[in-house]
C-alpha cells in the first residue's frame, strides 16, 4: 500500500490558478498509476486526471482539458496537479489517488489522500 497526502487547496477567485501536489510514501510509491478526482456535497467522485508511473502518458477529464495539466516527480515522490483559469464549478474536495493501470475509474483506485479543499469564488 502507498500512502497518499495531499496539499495546496485554497480560495481563489475565478480565472485564478492553483497548485495541488500529492506526497506519496510507501514501498515501490513510483510504479503507481497516479490519478485525480474531485467530489462535491451530494455527489459522486468524479475523475479529473490520471497519469501513468513513467508519466509519458496522461488522460484528463473533457471539464478540465487545457486549463489543468497533471505531472509528477518521482525522484520527489510527488504528484501535482496544476489548475489555470479556474471556474466557480472547479469548487471541490481533491484527493489523489494510487492505481496498478491506467484507467478513470474510481473502483480501481486502491489508495486515496485525505483531501484538499479548492473553493473558486466567482
Amino acid at each position: 500500500q502507498v500512502q497518499l497526502v495531499e496539499s495546496g487547496g485554497g480560495l481563489v477567485q475565478a480565472g485564478g490558478s492553483l497548485r495541488l501536489s500529492c506526497a506519496a510514501s510507501g514501498r515501490s510509491s513510483s510504479n503507481y498509476v497516479m490519478g485525480w478526482f474531485r467530489q462535491t456535497p451530494g455527489k459522486e467522485r468524479e475523475f479529473v486526471a490520471v497519469i501513468s508511473w513513467s508519466g509519458s502518458s496522461t488522460y484528463y477529464a473533457d471539464s478540465v482539458k487545457g486549463r489543468f495539466t497533471i505531472s509528477r516527480d518521482n525522484a520527489k515522490n510527488t504528484l501535482y496537479l496544476q489548475m489555470n483559469s479556474l471556474k466557480p464549478e472547479d469548487t471541490a474536495v481533491y484527493y489523489c489517488a494510487a492505481a496498478y493501470v491506467v484507467t478513470t475509474v474510481v473502483t480501481d483506485f486502491r489508495s486515496w489522500g485525505q483531501g484538499t479543499q479548492v473553493t473558486v469564488s466567482s
